[in-house]
Parts: C-alpha cells; structure tokens; sequence
C-alpha cells in the first residue's frame, strides 16, 4: 500500500474494534492502576484519578498488551508494564500542562486549572515514582534499562520543545527531533518492552520498537494537523493552543518556507508572540500553503513504516490490529 494509499483509503479503521482485542487484558490493568493509586496522601488520590480517569485512549498500554500478543501472550509482568506506561504518560500530562499553561485537557479542566500548578508538578513527581517502584516488581534489568532511558529522553525532549518555543527558525529536522524524544519514544517502548518480557529474539525487539517509534510520531503529526482541522469539542482541548503557546509545528513550519514574505511575516510574528489573536489570520495561511496536507503526507510516510517494520511478525489477528492502528493513526479527527 502507497503512503497515498493510507490516509486517504477508504477501508475506515473502527478503533474500538481494536480496543475489544485486549479488552479483558486492559480491564486488569485499570485494577493495577487503581490499586496502585491507593496513597493515605488524599490530594494523590483526587488528583490521580481525576487525570487517569479523564478519558483518552489508553494507546500506550494497549499497544504494549497487543504487542504481546502478537508474540504469543498476555504475561503478568505485561499487565504491570502497561500500568507503568500509562504512569508515565500521564506524568508528562501533568507537567506538559503546567509548561503549556494549559487549562483543558480531554474536554475537561485540566488538572493544573483545578488544583494550581504546584499540586500538578508533585502529583506528576507521585505517578513517576510509582511507575518506577512498580517496574522494580519485574526484577528485570533490561525493562529498568528501557524505560529509564525513555523518560530520560523524555525529558530531553522536552527541554527542546522549551527551547523551541517563539522560535520561528526552528527547523523541519529540530522539530522531529523533539516529537521523536518527546511523544514517540513512549510508544516504541511500549511495543519494545513487550518483545523483552516474551523473550524475542533481537530482530523482533528491533522492528517493534520501530513500529512504536513511527507509530507515535505518525500520532503527533496528526495532532499537529488537527489543531487546525479539528473542533474543540472532537480534539478536548482549545483550538490554536500550540500556536498561543508559540510552538513552531510541521504546519507552521512549513507554511512559513513555503508561503510568501507576507505570509511567513504574520506566522513569525504570531509565533514570536505565542498569541491566538492572530489564529484566524494564521490559519488561512496554513490552509492556502497545504500545510495541512504536507503534514498528513509525513504522517502517512511514518504510518507505512511502522506497517512495514511488522513484516517478520507471524500472521495473527494482534499483527493486523497493529497494522490497524497505524491505519486509524492517520484517519482520525479527534
């Protein structure tokens, strides 16, 4: 299938479809998770289940659970591996919002705009101590390897986003860096982690981790094109919100190289500025330059290299969840 081929076919990809294939596997995990969130700290239990409560997709986990098995199955220290992913990831939620000043997330107040910013960064501080002393339980070096690696360049990432903002140079290449550290690093160890614990071998491990690393940045370009193509209502958070936060995106990068002097002056200018004034103007812009269509041709690019890295998997209803997933990465609108 062309990269064409991806975005634009017409076989709709129904994520819950996929969600039902590890729906007894996730249920277990939501039980870890609640019962980890347990603390006599009574701020760490509103907080923590109103984050982990909120919604979303629970992808990280799921894609660590489908992983396995497609590799054979479900093991405990899967289930304990998928807790801890989604510790993390929303960790990085709760301190995202609070760098981003943000005060809506998954269509509800986020957590900083209820609690303040302080209790925010604490509580994030909780969930990654957590994680850590529940990946411990799996007395495997090489899961402690990972996945402290992958929050240390977390981490890394962002500190270049921070470096990055109300910068209008920021290059294509800078800003991939950063979604590669930032977001779709979590994903690739999600699919590795589950390679480690089922013991495969290590051309596996590899393409997995490939698999989750395109996987997540196909994720992030989409996010970056639905922030100008969404509602708030569809996408749970404020239109415009990277551009108020002077976040230099694919869309905007591009628009900027490829739009006339005039129009790259007003991206500059509002990028400088971090401000949503400008939104409408902005996005014009980013529609006039098919901004918005080069970032779902990226998207399309990363989604066709995560299907291609499952090639050495065995044919299996989890391989074409996977390859599904990557599919519906590109298609959806929220």
């Amino acid at each position: 299938m062309t990269t064409q081929g991806i975005e634009n076919s017409s076989e709709a990809i129904d994520f819950e479809v996929i969600k039902n294939l590890t729906v007894k596997e996730m249920k277990a995990v939501d039980q870890l998770i609640v019962n980890e969130l347990s603390s006599d700290v009574i701020l760490i239990n509103q907080m923590s289940h109103y984050i982990i409560g909120s919604g979303g997709k629970r992808l990280r986990p799921m894609l660590l659970l489908l992983a396995a098995k497609s590799l054979g199955e479900v093991k405990d220290n899967h289930l304990v591996l998928a807790a801890v992913i989604e510790f993390i990831h929303t960790a990085t939620l709760l301190h995202d919002d609070v760098v981003d000043e943000s005060d809506l997330r998954r269509g509800k107040e986020s957590a900083n705009a209820v609690w303040g910013n302080a209790a925010s960064v604490l509580v994030g501080d909780y969930l990654y101590s957590s994680a850590f002393q529940m990946m411990v339980r799996t007395n495997n070096m090489r899961v402690m390897e990972i996945l402290s690696t992958t929050t240390t360049a977390i981490a890394e990432g962002e500190v270049l986003q921070l470096l990055n903002c109300n910068n209008p140079d920021t290059t294509e290449e800078k800003y991939l860096e950063v979604i590669a550290r930032k977001t779709a690093i979590l994903f690739s160890a999600a699919t590795r982690l589950a390679a480690v614990l089922s013991d495969a071998d290590e051309k596996v491990e590899e393409a997995l981790a490939v698999y989750g690393q395109q996987l997540g940045v196909a994720f992030q370009l989409i996010d970056d094109a639905l922030d100008y193509k969404s509602t708030t209502e569809d996408l749970g958070k404020n239109l415009g919100d990277d551009l108020a936060e002077g976040k230099p995106t694919l869309p905007l990068i591009y628009a900027i190289s490829h739009g006339t002097e005039s129009q790259a002056k007003v991206i500059i200018e509002a990028i400088k500025q971090g401000s949503r004034d400008a939104f409408s103007e902005v996005y014009d812009i980013v529609i006039a330059t098919n901004a918005i269509e080069y970032t779902e041709k990226c998207a399309d690019q990363a989604a066709q290299k995560a299907i291609t890295a499952l090639d050495c998997l065995q044919d299996s209803e989890s391989k074409d969840a996977l390859i599904a997933l990557a599919k519906f990465s590109v298609q959806r609108d929220h």
